[in-house]
């Protein structure tokens, strides 16, 4: 029991942070007739070779800590009820695991079958719910996922209805000798082109030959042009608009819904490979497109882009043996430039969308432009920062009362129970090395659990940083002497009785010991450190080494010139001192996590200024500590200011006095003057409550409802579509800027690059600014389903960060892209890089590519309506 207390903050924030990096079990679900209302629900699990999943039905019991079972748990709800017990296939096995201390599973392997029995009384309604389960290999264990499901059943079935969920690509359950299977439809991306088209019953064997996608090309004011294509798989055919349906197969027609929001001007147009000649089928003179791709284009005027054009095509394809005739609705987003078919989901009901844009997709990873490739994020300076900062951690705990007298203790009984001077120094080399491994295991061991990208939610998911928030006010007042973190003595009890065996296991076994029984000074300052690195992958292994690194080094070091031990000071109360101005230090992070938080939400409560006030107290109040004025539960009354004790009271005197600076008033950007040194730190200067806000154009706005004012008092726009209307409407080039509210990179660029001249007056007067947050948690009007990648957009911050990873392939920020307004990349995105004169040189190589493709565009300088 002991353990999976331990264990249940792991457990918890691998829940809030796994991504979709691996997905060994995927989900199938099916319905069969048993009876007069009667269904068997089949739940089918396909599991990947090399993992497992567990049964519902263990021997072990809740007090052992042991994999999750797989659960199936319906929505309560009073028009069906369960029939008898949950049964599960006959390949379920039994064996020791070795990832829960050796004890006795039952697990399944390639596929698990589990059936439940219901009895309907109302088929008006779906049963819904979903199924949950762990998946583990030889080395690790994934969290529990969970995957929905939803059945609706006719009282007159006599055949299986199939509920497709999302993580389900290919494989169904298996129709019976007695039924057919009949699959709901689903739906599918055709190459990289903004289309969801609709693929229904592909897994009972309807063939879906033809695939169509869609776009929108502003030619001139409000004159667009809309394209369909059509990409045709080979041996197929469909037939030109300009067939007679009377003598032969049906011609591809389009059908545009009445509207008053546009008007079509002319007859559509066909283009690709055609052949005009008997056809073999219909024993009549047809033409028909041979090659893949037709495209049909119609022109219209649009007296209002941002209403899509709507409607319906039919066609006919076929083959030498066949044809199949078919229908597919569309909706055209003129103003976002490309469009999809606007359908619902059957397996989940939900609105399907595609956030795929072709011509952000053809030039994102070749842009018009070569220029700036230098002005990509340096990622290796940012993985040394972080060894710099796990380094400094390392060396704040060696200053704490739990370690520092370890150091004259291990070292003296290195040299006096070694046979000589080598071997001491030997031992001592062992013994730091060993403390590396430990550290640095830790590390990996995070990133095994987490993955290579899930680690990134924890700088802006609110649930881990208010979470974050409440255990490092925990970690503060424990420094503070109010109680002890520790682990259980009888781990330490354990790891000390392995240290008496002596040699290398024994040494590696002192170091252990250290570790733990060192845990309520370093737990603290290591939880702060995995924090802070973990928007990378590699973070938690680079800011351990540094960690471990510092920790280690003094031991080595003494170890080979014992002398230097008398240069240490004495442990006395100083040490305690240490701890409490950390305590302080972790104060003040924690008020970061909670604006984080704060911001991410919309909450309010934490706007700039009482943030920086906050901030200003607490150090204020670290000043009054360290000179002598206030004192902790385990602090000796301070008689003489030492010097070095009187130098950090001076040192924090000036911060604070340095933090007060922050609330001087900015012209450039009518805010707060923003601190260097709180860039990431403290929520955006323009987060405030004090200062009147700058106001959006209006004329623009009642247009555009996005249109606002962003970081010092920019304009731009918050909806991409919106964003892009203008552009065309201007002919101006386009930052579009991924962001977040978490995003501390994001921060120092518009606080210390967006501020100078020589960039700010590009942004205002040469491109039309869009920022997207990709945290933002302001619920959508309902819930959507990503076609391309398969995942619920409940949110804003959802949305945006779908359309950033379905067209760039990216998900971290800051992510800056240049396009012009027919969407094409300028150059090469830039990501996090410090240096004004670089990104100036960024901006202006994006602006002299969009000059050479659009001689009659704008000048530069020449912002119209809305410019500041």
């Amino acid at each position: 029991m002991k353990k999976t207390l331990l264990l249940l903050p792991i457990l918890f924030l691998a829940s809030l942070l796994m991504g979709q990096v691996e997905t060994p079990v995927t989900w199938s679900f099916e319905a069969k007739p048993a009876g007069e209302n009667t269904y068997d629900l089949v739940f089918k699990a396909n599991i990947a070779d090399g993992w497992k999943t567990y049964s519902p039905f263990q021997s072990y019991g809740d007090d052992v800590f042991g994999p999750v079972p797989t659960g199936i748990y319906f929505d309560e709800g009073d028009h069906f009820e369960t029939v008898g017990k949950l049964k599960e296939s006959d390949n379920r096995q039994e064996a020791l695991e070795p990832l829960f201390d050796n004890i006795t599973v039952a697990y399944f392997k390639k596929y698990a079958t589990f059936t439940q029995r219901v009895r309907v009384s109302d088929f008006g309604k779906p049963i819904t719910g979903y199924v949950e389960c762990m998946a583990c290999d030889a080395e690790k264990c994934l969290p529990p996922s969970a995957e929905d499901f939803s059945f609706s059943l006719k009282p007159t079935a006599s055949a299986p209805v199939t509920a497709e969920p999302k993580s389900a690509q290919t494989e169904t359950a298996p129709a019976t000798d007695e039924t057919t299977a009949e699959t709901a439809p689903k739906f599918s991306i055709s190459g990289t082109e903004d289309a969801l088209v609709s693929d229904a019953g592909a897994s009972s064997g309807m063939k879906e030959p033809v695939q169509w996608s869609f776009s929108s090309k502003l030619l001139q004011d409000s004159l667009y042009e809309v394209t369909f294509t059509a990409d045709i798989e080979a041996g197929w055919t469909i037939y030109s608009v300009h067939t007679n349906p009377d003598d032969g197969p049906l011609p591809t027609t389009f059908n545009f819904e009445d509207s008053d929001e546009y008007q079509l001007v002319g007859a559509i147009s066909e283009s690709g490979k055609t052949k005009t000649g008997m056809d073999p089928v219909f024993k009549v003179e047809v033409t028909k497109f041979v090659e893949s791709p037709a495209v049909f284009t119609q022109q219209l005027v649009a007296m209002d882009p941002t209403q899509p054009v709507t409607g319906y095509l039919t066609y006919m394809t076929c083959n030498d043996a066949e044809c199949i005739p078919a229908d597919v609705d569309f909706a055209i987003n003129l103003a976002a430039g490309a469009g999809g078919i606007v359908q619902v989901d059957p397996a989940s009901g939900l609105k399907a969308i595609d956030q795929t844009v072709p011509a952000i997709r053809e030039t994102h990873k070749s842009p018009v432009a070569t220029c700036g490739k230098e002005a990509q994020s340096d990622e290796e300076s940012s993985l040394l920062w972080t060894f710099v900062l796990g380094f400094a951690g390392g060396l704040l705990a060696l200053l704490t009362p739990c370690v520092f007298p370890m150091i004259p203790l291990t070292v003296s009984f290195f040299t006096k129970s070694s046979q000589d001077k080598a071997a001491g120094v030997r031992n001592a080399l062992i013994y730091g090395l060993s403390i590396i491994v430990i550290y640095v295991a830790i590390g990996l061991l995070i990133t095994g659990i987490f993955g290579a990208t899930a680690l990134n939610a924890l700088s802006t998911n609110w649930i881990a940083n208010t979470l974050f928030f409440v255990i490092f006010l925990f970690f503060a007042f424990s420094f503070f002497g109010y109680y002890e973190i520790t682990l259980p003595s009888s781990w330490a009890n354990k790891s000390d009785a392995m240290a008496d065996r002596g040699g290398l296991i024994g040494i590696f076994f002192m170091a252990f010991t250290l570790a733990l029984v060192s845990f309520s000074c370093t737990g603290p300052i290591i939880g702060s450190a995995l924090v802070q690195s973990a928007t990378s992958s590699l973070g938690p292994f680079v800011v351990m080494l540094g960690f471990s690194t510092a920790l280690a080094l003094p031991f080595a070091l003494f170890a080979a010139f014992p002398g230097w031990l008398n240069s240490l000071p004495r442990s006395g109360g100083w040490m305690n001192s240490v701890k409490v101005v950390l305590g302080f230090l972790e104060l003040a992070l924690a008020l970061k996590f909670l604006s984080v938080a704060d911001m991410t939400m919309h909450w309010g409560i934490l706007p700039y200024e009482v943030f920086l006030g906050a901030w200003i107290l607490v150090f204020a109040a670290m000043t009054a500590y360290l000179f002598g004025w206030i004192k902790f539960p385990h602090d000796s009354p301070v008689k003489k200011l030492s010097p070095t004790r009187g130098g950090f009271a001076a040192l924090s005197l000036a911060f604070t006095i340095y933090l007060v600076t922050g609330f001087m008033y900015n012209e450039d950007t009518k805010s707060y003057n923003a601190l260097k040194l709180m860039s990431g730190l403290a929520p955006p200067a323009n987060y405030n409550i004090l200062l009147a806000k700058g106001e959006a154009d209006e004329s623009i706005k009642a247009k555009y409802p996005s249109f606002t004012k962003c970081a010092n008092d920019l304009d731009c726009f918050k909806n991409y579509e919106e964003g892009v209307a203008y552009a065309k409407e201007n002919d101006m080039p386009i930052l579009l800027d991924f962001t977040g509210y978490g995003c501390v990179n994001c921060r120092k660029t518009e606080e210390h690059i967006w501020v100078e001249d020589v960039v700010k007056d590009k942004l205002e007067q040469d491109f039309v600014l869009i920022s997207l947050y990709v945290d933002d948690r302001k619920e959508l009007e309902e819930t959507l389903l990503s076609i391309p990648r398969q995942e619920k957009l409940r949110n804003v911050g959802n949305l945006w960060a779908d359309f950033q990873i379905v067209n760039f392939e990216q998900n971290s920020q800051p992510l800056y892209v240049m396009m012009s307004p027919d969407e094409q990349v300028l150059a090469p995105p830039r990501g996090y890089k410090e240096g004004v004169q670089d990104y100036a040189e960024f901006l202006e190589c994006g602006l002299n590519t969009f000059q050479g493709l659009n001689p009659d565009a704008p000048s530069k300088g020449s912002k119209p309506l809305g410019s500041n």
